[in-house]
């Protein structure tokens, strides 16, 4: 539970908390916002618990804190692209995930994201009813999307927090003439200009991370010839050749301490030409002190205090000084934060050149095999990889240049057999090769997801049945035993990019939404689950030939076992879980076991039957939905009743009878129902 740690201002009334699943005061944060009253001399505090909270907030009263329990974990996302908003509103108000018009607003602990840039795959082009000259607009992921959007806030805090978008304006407080902003601890993402303040801006220990080429960072000062940006203890990361920054009215920037990683652009801050308007009044001012890049400065990043004024100590240049001791953000806290990362020493040496990191033989091939869209094909030219076979360097080319190939699947274990690996191998190398890896195979395991909630066979590749919801051969649960791992920090997971823990937990909540939903129900009563399902339908097809659509004893375990894996289950799942468990139970067949047996009168001397077996039991591994009977087909996709009717090479090649449900309904059930000691 969250509890405020170092309260350090006055708040005489008590915190409103708002939690998704009803268990504080409100269940949206805009509701407990609009609780508040107009007037206030204090703040009020709001502490929000985790979750993922979609929904546009508009703060438009004073002395509001916003705390969030976790930062990984307290999300308020939306989607949504400026270009569309501005085609259908006069102004930018309701533009962000977070709309600020009030002032002395504090955020702590939260993750605020515009999703729009990661979810869009392609151009879209609309119609812009605000624009009669150009009324078809195309619109890009790497166009305008903003998290924060100030309108005349005066003062703003934020620490511990998450911003991120695809595009540009990722951070937006503007107020040229009055703003005071502070930002400490805390992680920006976006495209051009992603962090733009307007006004007098301070970021401490905090992470820039820059998608696409152009600037990341930008700054408005041409009210006041005073006023400033000033980023300290800072890191830069990004896109190959990406840009540290740019202005295109009167600026003033100072960087002092700050970290800028080896693929950053020789490429000095720079005055936008493109729009020759804005007549730049005071000069160039931008200034650096102790600023490094990895594998070599450039001459720009020399240290030029000395230009910015003579009595200038870089020690001293604190947000004491920036805001001129009018307003300490530094006493206003209400939790304690952690830095993005660890914080830049006080005096930097040359680095010494790079150990080349440890390298696995296996993780190298599954690193030439990961296509282009993030995932794994589990064949090339229908031979299954083999990962421990050695591969020749015109293989490797080979490998290399078919890397744009669309046969990545998560059937047979592909993807996520390769995630899991190379999380493991990255733990044991710290080879950040295959950290880099997994974070695109994870990336591209949540893209995969449909609408349903459900994962297909491939993906994007829709032909025949790939892209029906898959959970045959346990590939959609393979996938979601490693989001639940990257959830609970496990087996390595936790050491990637937070980022994927809200997305981890959004991703397994459709997924159980659709797991419930495709339980098969016959005459009342719920069942087990068929192998594939249409993706938009939710009703049981067939998939290969001889895969009938039917209730699967096998891959019916895994979903089990995945829904037993749930903290504090719900009642729908619950339910799952008990009438799952007693249709194992009436499918049961006892007094057999299945075997391999001398038969030489049939191809190769052997065949594969049913054999009595007092002391043994098997399960069908399908079973017709409407009479719970086995069933079985051969490659000419007929209804049999016994697997002895269909042809021998299907007979002997298929695992039609197995042992599938037994430790399940023995040991996993019992353990977890006493776990579960309410039910």
């Amino acid at each position: 539970m969250l509890v405020l740690l170092t309260l350090q201002v006055s708040a005489t009334s008590k915190p409103i908390v708002v939690d998704q699943n009803g268990k504080g005061d409100f269940t949206s944060i805009q509701a407990a916002i609009n609780s508040l009253s107009d007037q206030a001399t204090e703040h009020r505090v709001i502490l929000i618990k985790k979750g993922v909270y979609q929904e546009k907030v508009f703060i438009e009263k004073n002395f509001v804190a916003s705390i969030g329990e976790d930062k990984s974990k307290t999300i308020i996302a939306i989607s949504q692209a400026r270009d569309i908003w501005r085609c259908e509103h006069p102004d930018d108000w309701g533009v962000a995930t977070l709309n600020l018009k009030g002032s002395d607003i504090v955020l702590e602990n939260l993750t605020i994201s515009n999703d729009f840039g990661f979810n869009l795959q392609e151009d879209m082009h609309i119609d812009c009813k605000s624009d009669s000259a150009n009324p078809s607009k195309v619109v890009k992921k790497s166009g305008h999307q903003m998290a924060l959007r100030s309108f005349g806030t005066t003062r703003l805090i934020a620490r511990n927090c998450v911003f991120k978008a695809f595009g540009g304006d990722t951070v937006s407080p503007w107020n040229t003439t009055e703003g005071q902003f502070y930002f400490k601890d805390c992680e920006m993402e976006g495209g051009v200009d992603f962090y733009c303040p307007r006004g007098w801006a301070y970021a401490e220990n905090c992470l820039f991370k820059a998608h696409g080429n152009t600037a990341a960072i930008w700054h408005d000062g041409s009210a006041n010839k005073d006023s400033k940006t000033v980023l300290k203890n800072c890191v830069f990361m990004g896109e190959d050749g990406f840009k540290l920054g740019r202005y295109h009215r009167d600026a003033q920037f100072y960087l002092l301490n700050c970290q800028f990683a080896k693929n950053m652009a020789d490429a000095p801050i720079y005055l936008n030409a493109s729009q020759p308007q804005n007549q730049i009044q005071w000069g160039r001012r931008i200034y650096f002190y102790n600023c490094h890049k990895d594998g070599g400065d450039y001459g720009w990043l020399a240290n030029n205090l000395t230009e910015a004024g003579t009595d200038l100590v870089a020690k001293d240049l604190n947000a004491d000084w920036v805001f001129h001791g009018s307003w300490k953000p530094e006493s206003i806290s209400f939790v304690k934060s952690k830095p993005a990362f660890s914080v830049v020493p006080a005096v930097y040496k040359t680095a010494p050149s790079p150990q080349q990191p440890s390298i696995d033989s296996i993780a190298e091939k599954m690193l030439l095999y990961q296509r282009a869209v993030g995932g794994w094909p589990k064949a090339v030219n229908e031979l299954k990889l083999d990962y421990q076979k050695p591969i020749t360097i015109a293989q490797a080319k080979a490998v290399l240049a078919d890397s744009m190939h669309l046969d990545a699947t998560f059937d047979n274990e592909a993807t996520s057999r390769e995630i899991k690996y190379l999380m493991t191998a990255y733990v044991k190398t710290g080879n950040g090769r295959y950290l880099a890896a997994v974070e695109k195979g994870i990336a591209y395991c949540l893209r995969a997801q449909n609408a349903k909630g459900g994962w297909p066979q491939y993906f994007p590749d829709k032909s025949i049945y790939r892209a029906q919801i898959t959970y045959n051969d346990n590939a959609m649960v393979n996938v979601l035993n490693i989001l639940a791992d990257i959830l609970e920090g496990k087996n390595g997971f936790e050491k990637i990019n937070p980022v994927f823990v809200p997305a981890s937990e959004m991703a397994i909540k459709k997924a159980i939404d659709c797991i419930i939903n495709t339980q098969i129900k016959v005459n009342g009563t719920l069942t087990a689950w068929c192998t594939q399902y249409n993706p938009i339908t939710l009703v049981p097809e067939m998939a290969r030939k001889f895969e009938l659509a039917s209730i699967s004893a096998n891959e019916s375990v895994g979903i089990v076992r995945f829904l037993m894996r749930q903290k504090q289950p719900s009642d729908a799942i619950k339910n799952a879980i008990h009438t799952a468990i007693e249709w194992f139970q009436k499918a049961r067949i006892k007094g057999y076991s299945y075997q391999d047996i001398i038969s030489p009168d049939q191809p190769k001397g052997k065949d594969r039957v049913l054999v009595a077996d007092a002391n043994a039991s098997v399960w069908s591994r399908f079973y017709e939905i409407e009479t719970n009977r086995p069933l079985f087909s051969g490659r000419d996709s007929q209804k049999k009743y016994d697997v002895k009717e269909i042809e021998w090479e299907r007979r002997t090649g298929y695992a039609w009878y197995g042992v599938w449900p037994e430790n399940l309904i023995s040991k996993d059930y019992p353990k977890w129902k006493k776990l579960n000691e309410n039910l």
